[in-house]
């Protein structure tokens, strides 16, 4: 293998870009992620969101489909989700 097919793989933007956050169950939840991704992506709406709670239910999975415009982008949306408390994880 050549260092090339070694490398991460190369996102070509502007691109559909899917993001989870994995966080603390709450009514709220999705009304919170799509407020924050909708800084990023003002076409983001609750039809591009899909949530799955855990087999508890004291976490939930929000998956959201975005327009993502570059890394710098990225970066930014992540960190926000980061800072809040409710959050535990961002993929």
């Amino acid at each position: 293998m050549n260092e090339e097919s070694m490398s991460a793989p190369v996102i070509e933007f502007p691109c559909s870009y899917p993001i989870k956050v994995v966080a603390n169950s709450h009514p709220e939840l999705v009304a919170r992620v799509v407020t924050i991704l909708q800084g990023y992506d003002a076409t983001v709406s609750l039809d591009k969101v899909k949530e799955r709670p855990s087999s508890k239910g004291n976490y939930a999975a929000v998956t959201v489909q975005f327009i993502a415009t570059g890394e710098p982008q990225l970066k930014a949306l992540f960190a926000e989700l980061k800072t809040h408390s409710w959050v535990h994880m961002v993929l």
